[in-house]
């Protein structure tokens, strides 16, 4: 009898310390935002963020956000179709909504002489500093351009990359 019940507490103290164990494992303490770095013909090293993501019509965009090397220092965001499937006219201004606040983000695609001499017309580049400057912290954003997609959902992990780009030009 006294052996089924030192049985009994030891079971007892190995299935608390196994639910612990586990509680620990699947909670994260930190998400971590990662960011690419690659380096431009000149030699520049630039750091960005890299997204495939799908709008409400499961079309697919790559959204890329990276600071401009010139002296302006701009957060660009550069959003791309698959060539030969749309066409995106310039200059448009990018819509972004997240609750109650709006924000019209300027095309600047014609600034950058290989997308506007590009064919294909199927990447455009916004000024992302305002959204960015506006933001307190990192919320969801809905992206709409005119004509090319009525809904691209950014999720918050995505607007922590962004402004993690334009922290680390910071520093």
């Amino acid at each position: 009898m006294e052996l089924n019940k030192g049985k009994s507490y030891l079971i007892k103290i190995f299935s608390c310390f196994l639910i612990v164990l586990l509680f620990i494992s699947i909670v994260p303490e930190k998400v971590y935002a990662k960011l690419d770095s690659s380096q431009l013909e000149n030699g520049t090293t630039i750091t960005r963020s890299l997204e495939s993501l799908r709008d409400l019509d499961y079309q697919t965009w790559q959204v890329v956000v990276y600071k401009q090397s010139d002296d302006s220092l701009k957060t660009v965001l550069r959003v791309v179709g698959y060539p030969g499937r749309l066409r995106i006219d310039h200059p448009q201004n990018l819509n972004v909504q997240s609750g109650r606040k709006n924000w019209k983000l300027e095309d600047i695609t014609l600034g950058n002489l290989k997308l506007a001499n590009d064919p294909r017309e199927a990447a455009a580049e916004f000024d992302l500093e305002p959204l960015l400057l506006d933001l307190n912290n990192n919320r969801p954003l809905r992206l709409s351009l005119s004509g090319v997609f009525n809904e691209l959902p950014i999720p918050p992990y995505i607007v922590s990359e962004w402004r993690s780009v334009k922290d680390l030009s910071e520093n």
